[in-house]
């Protein structure tokens, strides 16, 4: 396993911002202003970070991407990128960087310079909920009040943040019980809105999930 001290993504200073407004945010114009920041180590659930990518887009919203590299590569290969379960690369072969998306490190996301944080599912969240420096990002849009948006098995990073007692949520059923231990509402629905906290069940629930966030942030 990576030795995470090693990774300069997780550096604890914050670098200045190298947020670049991306050429393209149409046709919409419900979230034109708006930055959005979705987070991904290895094995996460590929449609669940790409869906949310292109519709808040085309609402008109700036998307950064943070690929998280940690443990093992479940395909071993040297310099090889963060990749999702189904092999979708970040960064993306098939998206242009600068186009619609930007790729950024952890330290350079400022909370208070977005509106919105993303944990898409897969296996990725089993390696975010145990770095310090993605926990602390969490807590840090928490304490903005900004939106974070948790699907799949996304909602166990925010159970490792310690954000979700008291709130109504959902997640993919294998989650269901850590949830309800730390203290959080679990209710079967597609997806959920509690105050600043956004959750869904799965990939087929991505309709519901993304017409949350937008409305939720085209307020």
């Amino acid at each position: 396993m990576d030795n995470p001290s090693n990774d300069s993504s997780l550096k604890t200073a914050k670098l200045k911002p190298s947020y670049m407004p991306v050429k393209r945010v149409v046709p919409g114009e419900r979230l034109r202003g708006r930055r959005v920041a979705i987070i991904a180590a290895n094995e996460f659930e590929d449609i669940e970070l790409l869906y949310p990518l292109i519709r808040l887009s085309e609402e008109g919203a700036e998307v950064a991407v943070m690929p998280i590299m940690r443990g093992s590569h479940p395909r071993p290969v040297a310099q090889k990128p963060v990749t999702g379960r189904y092999g979708t690369p970040i960064p993306f072969g098939f998206l242009r960087e600068g186009e619609r998306h930007v790729i950024m490190k952890l330290d350079e996301i400022d909370p208070k310079e977005f509106d919105a944080l993303i944990i898409p599912g897969g296996f990725s969240p089993d390696r975010l909920r145990v770095i310090p420096e993605v926990l602390k990002l969490v807590r840090e849009f928490h304490e903005e009040e900004k939106l974070i948006a948790a699907i799949c098995h996304g909602p166990q990073v925010l159970i490792s943040a310690g954000i979700v007692k008291g709130r109504r949520m959902t997640c993919y059923e294998a989650v269901k019980d850590d949830l309800v231990n730390a203290g959080a509402i679990y209710v079967d629905e597609p997806a959920v809105k509690d105050e600043n906290i956004i959750t869904a069940r799965a990939p087929d629930d991505l309709p519901e999930f993304c017409r949350l966030i937008i409305d939720s942030l085209s307020r």
